[in-house]
């Protein structure tokens, strides 16, 4: 009985997946930060692009997913890591904990979507900005911030939430942002006084755009695709990238050294670049890393590239322990608990 029902799962699966037998398949265990909602097609893209793979998605958040792989550098469990910020895989490179490999047809890709040193290592996917949710039926009578120092007048106190930095990498990249684009001492103090202003620190990048939809909280702090997102649903927002610029990051993904399936996970990383990937990146982010396949969708704030400030995903690398460190110091403790 045991014999015949194994046999009928694989006759089934070597249906379900034409040329393929399961015994033919490469087990590759891929972490990644990608949110449910957008990996669940990127998960069948990869099925019907490499159907060699047998792929195992490991999915947290960009803080946990950094933090899990660096504890894990003496013995790396994962083959690639797909969907998580430049500035984590930066860290890695340094690390000397990703393979060398440039995939094919990379060198179509934008720029800045490259790594630009040797030896190659990443490849960006898409760019995401971070954003300010206002909602406007709750504002009673205050006015939509224009800058991020309008965020400070007393009128907005209780009624903000963020990213956890140390969490969520749109956490991260609105706090690197303020002190790259400020410099570090106006950083700090425009931080301390938004804190006051802070109702709390959420531990997910799109939650405190979501809260300011509802109406639970004025402003969230959140991504710009989801500000588009909740927009585009009916929720009385605007979204508004303010006028000193805004910090942004992007996905990327990486071999990483010492995968014993190194061929398809290769492979993968070769599909990754590609244009039909980077359609699917665009239907989460307005910025995507293959030339044309941008598709900002409705109610996407203008002006998405003149607000990016010249970013540093060096620097954001570089300082992200001692900076998120700091960060935790002054302002943990408005932190929401962990789920």
């Amino acid at each position: 009985m045991k014999t015949w029902l194994t046999a009928g799962i694989a006759a089934a699966f070597a249906l379900a997946t034409p040329g393929v037998a399961l015994a033919d398949k490469t087990k590759v265990t891929v972490y990644t930060a990608l949110e449910n909602d957008q990996l669940k097609p990127f998960k069948a893209a990869i099925e019907t692009a490499v159907p060699e793979a047998d792929v195992v998605w490991v999915r947290d958040s960009t803080g946990v997913i950094t933090a899990r792989f660096l504890a894990e550098k003496d013995n790396p469990r994962a083959d690639m890591v797909v969907g998580l910020a430049a500035s984590s895989l930066l860290m890695f490179e340094k690390a000397g904990l990703l393979e060398t490999y440039k995939p094919a047809g990379v060198d179509k890709l934008k720029e800045v979507f490259r790594d630009n040193t040797e030896p190659y290592t990443w490849t960006g996917m898409d760019a995401f900005l971070g954003a300010v949710c206002f909602n406007t039926a709750e504002a009673g009578g205050l006015a939509a911030p224009k800058s991020w120092k309008d965020l400070l007048q007393p009128g907005f106190k209780g009624k903000i939430v963020m990213p956890h930095p140390a969490s969520s990498g749109t956490g991260y990249l609105l706090v690197a942002g303020w002190l790259q684009g400020m410099g570090e001492e106006e950083g700090w103090k425009f931080m301390d006084g938004l804190h006051d202003n802070i109702a709390a620190y959420l531990h997910s990048g799109s939650a405190p755009c979501v809260q300011a939809a509802r109406g639970e909280q004025l402003v969230g702090l959140a991504l710009d695709m989801r500000g588009a997102s909740e927009k585009t649903k009916g929720a009385p927002i605007e979204v508004i990238f303010p006028t000193e610029g805004v910090g942004w990051e992007m996905e990327a993904s990486a071999v990483v050294k010492g995968s014993k399936n190194l061929e398809v996970a290769k492979k993968i990383a070769d599909w990754v670049a590609t244009e039909d990937a980077n359609k699917l990146f665009a239907k989460t982010y307005a910025v995507v890393a293959y030339p044309g396949a941008d598709n900002p969708p409705a109610n996407y704030p203008a002006g998405a590239d003149k607000a990016m400030i010249k970013n540093d995903l060096g620097w954001m690398a570089d300082n992200r322990e001692r900076v998120l460190a700091e960060w935790s110091r002054r302002y943990e403790s408005k932190a929401a608990p962990k789920k």
